[in-house]
């Protein structure tokens, strides 16, 4: 059940049906993080409005699981079980994208969260290059080889951030909040260009959602999340909009907090990590 704090901060969205349809319909469509979490719920909305998905992610049995429900949805699906961790099998999605005649959307929702301290980190170098090949260099090699596919069908690139990328640094999130940064910075470095081709670029920077993604962490049990449905929604309406961006509506508060609030953050942030190592 949604507590008080939820129905506040992520106030219910809903889609037009007709417009999602007469948006996607016929379309092919690529979704990375597929198998679960926001990348399911958008091939689930998409799939009743007969479009091509492709649906990519490491675990194989979901994809087909998720593709056979697709097809009773009356959509086409294929599926390229493949882990983005690896550079190979980058490549090796790459071969299988450019076998398509199209792709007219594309969506960058393949993730991963770390919430670690430095010290944990030092012997754990790993951490940093799988949380950026995931989240940075795997959706930029992806777009770099199908930028002339989206460019053929004047196509979409929806880019699945979050809004931590908008706020001052947090301690303990250095690997993840540097990759997602990274990405976002490189796709709006872009947007000019991809509009000059034809290709529309947005990002859409998301809350807590309550995914697979964040349930190692705890403290995210009592935390205000929006559900994987609801987010999967606000992407749908951004690919119907003329907008390069969406945000949820409170945005505009924190990333001014975080603007004139700066130098109480930090010391805010000093005085709590120095507490644990005093401890």
């Amino acid at each position: 059940m949604r507590t008080i704090a939820e129905h506040f901060l992520f106030p219910n969205a809903d889609i037009s049906h007709e417009r999602l349809r007469k948006t996607i319909s016929g379309k092919t469509i690529a979704i990375t993080g597929a198998s679960y979490g926001i990348g399911e719920e958008l091939a689930l909305l998409f799939s009743k409005h007969h479009v091509h998905l492709i649906v990519i992610a490491r675990t194989e049995n979901k994809l087909h699981a998720l593709a056979e429900t697709i097809s009773n949805n009356g959509s086409k699906c294929t599926v390229i079980a493949a882990d983005l961790y690896l550079e190979s099998e980058v490549e090796r999605v790459i071969e299988d994208l450019k076998k398509l005649d199209s792709i007219d959307i594309f969506i960058s929702n393949a993730g991963k969260s770390i919430n670690r301290s430095l010290e944990d980190f030092l012997d754990r170098y790993h951490d940093f290059t799988r949380t950026n090949s995931l989240n940075y260099l795997a959706p930029v090699r992806l777009l770099l080889a199908i930028t002339p596919q989206l460019r053929a069908a004047n196509g979409q690139i929806i880019n699945v951030s979050a809004m931590n990328v908008l706020l001052p640094p947090a301690p303990k999130w250095a690997a993840y909040q540097a990759s997602k940064t990274a990405f976002d910075q490189w796709s709006r470095s872009n947007w000019a260009e991809w509009k000059a081709m034809g290709i529309q670029a947005k990002s859409i920077y998301l809350p807590l959602v309550r995914t697979r993604m964040i349930a190692p962490n705890e403290n995210y049990k009592n935390y205000p999340a929006l559900q994987p449905g609801q987010a999967a929604i606000r992407v749908a309406r951004l690919i119907c909009s003329r907008s390069n961006s969406s945000k949820p509506w409170w945005a505009v508060v924190a990333q001014a907090a975080g603007f004139f609030g700066a130098a109480l953050w930090k010391k805010y942030s000093f005085y709590r990590i120095s507490r644990q190592y005093d401890k």
